[in-house]
């Protein structure tokens, strides 16, 4: 173990990333828009700008005065395990943490000009040691690749979507952005599931935490591949109908879903992406300034050309076929809608032919 008063090293051996970029491990999606945002000029006078705007001070204060501030004083194995997550992916100023009293396993990191982390009780009791690691390393991920900006500033726009509900079409142009941002934000979790792994180097661990978010401290009760496997069908099953019910019941999310991010997780720590960096290959800070935007955008794109064409969601097929030129769409359409026969298009078919290849809506309820 870290001695708590000593110099700033890992409690045990891990592969430290010295001056790694949070490009290594962002999501496609997460790079692209915030190398954009990076590239704008003035972007960051603005966004301080509207520091006097944002709850930022009032959540600092509240936080001072109700929760629990990390140190070597209070909750040390959790300011031990911040200092290694800094130190692991190379962060230098340590951002403060809190423990806040809430049953609700959860945790965040938000902030303008300084990021805070804050975690809730219920989180705290909930994971071993090496799970909250992960957790820990999730929300450094976040503070170094400045999620913590528009988090904020989701927070205060979500506050503000509210105080103006009264007012005619007053709430469309502000929760038209607060959807787009929670999109963003959807990918940006997954960019910090990787740098929390980044620094707990232990899949299983970080497999365990979203269980356990997912279903509670049961382990005993569960099975890693099992759960995985509730994502695979949530992600297979179902017509045209669950698709768009898949859609509504994301959009008003900050989060994927639990099933989702592990086997997101787990496809890219399979992945050559995370070999190389844990080899020792990966983006520098010193080279973000010379990030092509028109590069970040092309691989976003290339993602979610790749995303569809081998999603098994029956709407993403379908979109796949739009692209691909099939035929008939009109009646795939009706026939995906409706669960009708396949083989839309054929003369002579009076719906009792051969069914579509996709898998029916039955046995599809999410609760």
């Amino acid at each position: 173990m870290t001695d708590s008063s000593s110099e700033n090293v890992p409690g045990r051996h891990r592969t430290r990333f010295p001056g790694i970029s949070s490009r290594a491990y962002e999501h496609p999606a997460d790079r692209s828009a915030l190398v954009a945002l990076r590239k704008l000029s003035g972007f960051d006078t603005v966004f301080k700008a509207l520091s006097g705007l944002l709850p930022e001070r009032s959540l600092r204060l509240l936080f001072l005065s109700d929760s629990v501030r990390v140190s070597d004083a209070q909750f040390a194995h959790l300011h031990t395990m911040l200092r290694d997550a800094c130190y692991i992916l190379d962060l230098e100023k340590v951002p403060q943490m809190y423990v806040t009293q809430d049953p609700k396993p959860n945790a965040m990191c938000i902030g303008l000009d300084e990021p805070i982390i804050m975690v809730t009780t219920g989180l705290v009791e909930l994971l071993d040691e090496e799970e909250m690691r992960a957790v820990v390393g999730h929300e450094v991920g976040h503070a170094l690749s400045g999620h913590s900006v528009y988090r904020t500033i989701l927070l205060f726009l979500t506050n503000l979507a509210v105080k103006v509900a009264w007012i005619p079409l007053g709430n469309v142009a502000i929760m038209a952005i607060v959807t787009a941002l929670r999109e963003w934000f959807r990918k940006s979790e997954l960019s910090a599931d990787r740098a929390g792994l980044l620094v707990g180097q232990d899949l299983q661990a970080s497999m365990r935490g979203l269980m356990k978010i997912a279903g509670g401290n049961h382990l005993h009760e569960m099975n890693v591949d099992a759960f995985l496997e509730q994502a695979e069908e949530y992600e297979a099953g179902g017509d045209l109908r669950d698709s768009v019910l898949k859609i509504l019941n994301m959009l008003p999310r900050t989060h994927p879903f639990t099933t989702v991010r592990a086997a997101e997780l787990k496809k890219w720590a399979e992945s050559r992406d995370y070999q190389r960096i844990m080899d020792g290959h990966y983006p520098r800070r010193s080279e973000d300034k010379d990030t092509s935007v028109t590069d970040s955008f092309r691989e976003s794109a290339s993602h979610y050309a790749d995303s569809v064409r081998g999603s098994k969601d029956p709407l993403m097929k379908l979109v796949g076929d739009i692209a691909g030129g099939a035929g008939d769409l009109g009646g795939r359409l009706r026939d995906r809608f409706t669960g009708a026969a396949g083989g839309g298009g054929r003369s002579g078919s009076n719906g009792s032919g051969a069914k579509d290849d996709g898998p029916g809506a039955a046995g599809q309820s999410e609760r």
